[in-house]
């Protein structure tokens, strides 16, 4: 009987016990809503986007354009430390770049990456080089959802469409961008 009692009494407190640790991680989730944007980046993460020029009324893909990606980086504490800014690849002839981050290539194996975002940095003409702050191409388009790529285990972001203007037409924005 007294084996029952203490087997039973066991099961109660360790009952009790993982409980209370589910209630702290719910509590912990109820507190932080982003923490998937929080997370450190740990793993290969691309980004894509799409450069167009608009002219008035018409958008022209923009080939040879390059957009800047900048993350803050931590080390394993969760301090800051020296930040990440790489630059895409050029775009192609339908406007599209992609860029990749590897946590793997930076020499500090302990530092990791979070709070990324996507600018604008270059135009390839000079009859279309104003950036424009639609989707963030010059605040920093802060990467959210990502669609994961299981067979290249990569998490691909998508930004923008980001867009530069003519000079003349830039002229005609507000500072305040409406």
């Amino acid at each position: 009987m007294k084996m029952v009692l203490d087997n039973f009494l066991f099961s109660a407190i360790f009952m009790l016990l993982l409980s209370i640790v589910s209630a702290s991680d719910a509590e912990y989730n109820l507190k932080n809503p982003n923490s998937e944007k929080e997370r450190l980046l740990s793993t290969m993460i691309g980004i894509q986007g799409i450069v167009y020029c608009k002219s008035r009324s018409k958008l022209t893909p923009l080939q040879g354009a390059v957009a800047r990606i900048t993350c803050e980086g931590v080390d394993e504490y969760g301090y800051e430390t020296e930040s990440l800014s790489i630059l895409s690849c050029a775009t192609d002839e339908k406007g599209y770049f992609i860029a990749t981050i590897s946590p793997y290539e930076v020499k500090d194996q302990n530092r990791r990456f979070r709070n990324c975002k996507a600018f604008l940095e270059l135009s390839p003409t000079e009859a279309c080089d104003v950036p424009t702050d639609d989707n963030k191409g010059i605040s920093g388009a802060p990467l959210a959802s990502f669609q994961r790529l299981h067979e290249k285990n990569i998490k691909l972001f998508t930004v923008g469409p980001f867009f530069f203007v003519p000079e003349q037409e830039a002229k005609s924005i507000p500072d305040d961008g409406y």
